[in-house]
């Protein structure tokens, strides 16, 4: 059976289910809204701890990014995932859950080819552009 490729488009749109797409945009801001909420009451608890703003800040990320890639490793947090979307990738946590995948998926490749090797792949080019932009943007901001 030969296809056009405009055939072949009008075949695969007559046969792809629709995106609940109102739906997966609530999921996502009440998942990604309960995640900064809970990153919220952390900072809150270590400023009624008595740390400053600052150190009670440091210590949320730490404790956001431990969070994280706990649930990631119990396989929670991709379950999670299916339900709130791009709501998992509220910065802290998404980048925390980018680098824990690949370094469980590839652990039986063994320590230093499979799980230090791969715990990048996906973070990895968010690391390397975010370095370099803010390289280019400090430049910027020292010439002027």
């Amino acid at each position: 059976m030969e296809m056009s490729k405009q055939e072949y488009q009008k075949f695969v749109q007559a046969r792809a289910k629709s995106s609940p797409l109102v739906k997966d945009c609530v999921l996502a801001f009440v998942i990604g809204g309960g995640i900064c909420a809970v990153g919220q009451a952390i900072m809150d608890g270590f400023m009624g701890l008595g740390l400053e703003k600052t150190d009670a800040g440091t210590a949320t990320t730490i404790s956001l990014v431990f969070l994280s890639a706990l649930l990631t490793g119990l396989n929670l947090y991709n379950k999670l995932g299916r339900y709130g979307g791009a709501g998992t990738l509220v910065p802290v946590t998404g980048f925390a859950n980018a680098v824990v995948s690949p370094a469980i998926d590839f652990k039986s490749e063994g320590m230093v080819t499979g799980m230090a090797a791969k715990m990048f792949t996906v973070a990895g080019p968010v690391i390397v552009f975010g370095v370099a932009a803010s390289v280019v943007y400090g430049v910027i901001l020292m010439l002027l």
